[in-house]
């Protein structure tokens, strides 16, 4: 596609030089003008101006201006027609180059709603280097999508068909933060009903809609108010705290984070001990908490004996490299 536009704008501009050049040269010959004169009035008839002549015409004169015009004519509606054909490949060639980019995407993560906050949750996603697409119906969102080079589609989230489109049965993860918590209820329900075992995060604005997005199947209900006023006091109460856990949810000036490992099928980690496992002595990590959802036990502060099993979950903070590499046994 880059190289038809190469060509095409070297084809363009050849034609026109010589439409120019040979109108030029066109005067000098038939009227016998000098070059400057003949130079005038073929820019003035290529752009059809519509100044006076420079000199009165002869017959010749008069034919062969018919004949620049129509020549100048015929070069307008070829590079505007195929200029405009290029600009509409160009714009589904890149949708579709989009499309199989997604097409290819698993175990993903799906933003719904490009807003203030939603951008915030996209800059986490791209910070934490896991794929995700954004969608997001609004001409004004999705022209900043296009700067931000995320992948998204313009489709309508409600929809189970935009939904199936940017891969909702092979994704890990999708929130829910458009405009309405009626969307953002539909767009959950459409999202469950697609894939169960997808993890949904939404979004209540008003405070009787938490009970409507959990009955939709939204495993968290966040309320940015109430989490707002919440962090607020707590920064007026206990600031110093509030300042760690600033750093290890992901202060990007620190090098240490807090992260959630499961310890998948298969795994190293599986019926050892923490204390066999490499946490403090090759890795420096701190285990704060194991949980295992299935048996609903959640225990903090575990000690070195305590057995790790699969399915549960390790709450750990370190640095993100050694994070890393627990991540992969």
């Amino acid at each position: 596609m880059i190289d038809r536009r190469i060509k095409f704008l070297r084809n363009a501009t050849i034609i026109l030089i010589l439409v120019v050049f040979g109108g030029t040269f066109g005067y000098m010959i038939v009227e016998g003008w000098n070059f400057s004169d003949s130079l005038y009035m073929t820019i003035i008839t290529v752009t059809t101006t519509g100044y006076e002549e420079v000199h009165p015409l002869t017959e010749k004169g008069q034919n062969f201006t018919i004949i620049l015009v129509i020549l100048s004519f015929a070069t307008v509606i070829y590079i505007g027609g195929t200029g405009i054909q290029i600009l509409i490949e160009s714009k589904i060639f890149r949708r579709r180059r989009m499309q199989k980019k997604i097409d290819n995407l698993s175990n993903h993560y799906i933003v719904c709603g490009f807003g203030r906050m939603g951008s915030h949750i996209c800059n986490e996603l791209k910070q934490a280097k896991v794929p995700f697409l954004v969608i997001d119906n609004n001409p004004e969102k999705t022209a900043r999508l296009e700067e931000t080079g995320y992948l998204y589609d313009d489709g309508d989230a409600t929809s189970d068909v935009t939904l199936r489109r940017v891969g909702v049965n092979n994704a890990k993860g999708l929130v829910a933060v458009l405009s309405s918590d009626a969307e953002n209820v539909f767009t959950t329900l459409s999202a469950k009903s697609l894939n169960p075992n997808i993890f949904v995060v939404a979004r209540a604005i008003e405070y009787d809609t938490e009970s409507k997005l959990l009955k939709a199947g939204a495993d968290r209900v966040v309320k940015p108010y109430e989490l707002g006023g919440v962090r607020m006091a707590e920064i007026l109460l206990r600031p110093g705290v509030l300042d760690f856990i600033d750093v290890v949810a992901g202060n990007k000036q620190v090098d240490l984070q807090i992260e959630e490992i499961t310890v998948r099928k298969g795994s190293a980690m599986n019926k050892k001990t923490l204390a066999e496992l490499p946490l403090r002595t090759e890795l420096n990590i701190i285990i704060v908490a194991i949980q295992n959802e299935e048996k609903g036990i959640f225990v903090y502060n575990p000690k070195s004996d305590t057995v790790v099993d699969e399915g549960n979950k390790l709450i750990a903070i370190g640095e993100r490299d050694n994070l890393t590499k627990l991540s992969t046994l």
